[in-house]
């Protein structure tokens, strides 16, 4: 007798062809979205997440902790990406927003909203009102992991939800900024993957890198940017200041043809 899977069910949450299967099967980033908020197919990260959720930190203890796979978030028309690490235990993982809820999520909203990209300098919970314009955050690993490390598998694993996401914003989209040297190094091989040739050398990370990658095709090239990652550690140490992440995203949005407010 066939099992479900060989009956051609589609894989369980719990599976790790869950994300390639419902990815490559979304038609819009709201259906995207929908299947990857329903992803356990991680366990360690699934254990960690939801167990930040139920222990919380003493500052949010009466919070109801999202403690799923936090979607991007952002304009399904946007001509700009900024691509992070992962959600942060106590911050996007409690919020359910990309960047949403601690200190490095504070630092690149009022760089953004400096830049006329976001309607709001802060973002404190999903129901705030903030918008973004001509922007989409996302990651490529949507689940909190422990020390902010995911592991190479859990890295594959959930990789076909942001190449999905990818190509669902390629027709608008015009340039990608890289958060960190582990959002250059994941970020590069899903956009070769999308058709995009990468040159010979892979170009190294750095705070100011700029790649332009040639379209699929006879498609418009996209402009690839890389930042230090805004984490404490960055900031606290003026590695990266505030004008510093205001010019390069200053630098993007002219790349993506925005002008404040998406446009």
């Amino acid at each position: 007798m066939q099992s479900p899977r060989e009956a051609g069910e589609p894989p369980p949450t719990t599976d790790r062809a869950f994300p390639a299967h419902h990815a490559a099967r979304s038609g819009g980033l709201d259906e995207l979205d929908a299947h990857l908020i329903r992803c356990r197919a991680c366990p360690r990260l699934v254990a960690w997440r939801e167990e930040a959720g139920r222990t919380r930190r003493a500052a949010f203890r009466d919070w109801q902790y999202w403690a799923k796979p936090v979607p991007g978030f952002g304009p399904p028309d946007a001509a700009l990406a900024v691509i992070g690490l992962a959600p942060a235990a106590h911050g996007a993982n409690r919020t359910g927003r990309m960047f949403t809820g601690d200190a490095s999520g504070d630092f690149l909203f009022a760089a953004l909203h400096a830049v006329g990209l976001a309607s709001r300098p802060e973002a404190t919970h999903r129901g705030d009102g903030l918008e973004l314009y001509g922007v989409r955050i996302t990651a490529p690993v949507h689940c909190a992991p422990p020390q902010n490390k995911p592991t190479p598998d859990e890295r594959t694993t959930c990789r076909p939800w942001l190449a999905k996401e990818l190509e669902l914003l390629a027709p608008s989209l015009k340039a990608v900024v890289a958060l960190g040297a582990f959002g250059w190094q994941t970020l590069l091989p899903v956009l070769q993957d999308t058709g995009r040739p990468l040159p010979r050398p892979r170009p190294a990370f750095a705070h100011g890198a700029h790649l332009v990658l040639p379209g699929p095709g006879d498609g418009p090239p996209l402009h690839v940017l890389g930042s230090y990652h805004p984490s404490q550690r960055n900031t606290f140490t003026g590695r990266l200041t505030s004008a510093m992440l205001t010019d390069l995203l200053t630098r993007a949005a002219s790349l993506a043809g925005l002008n404040g407010q998406g446009g």
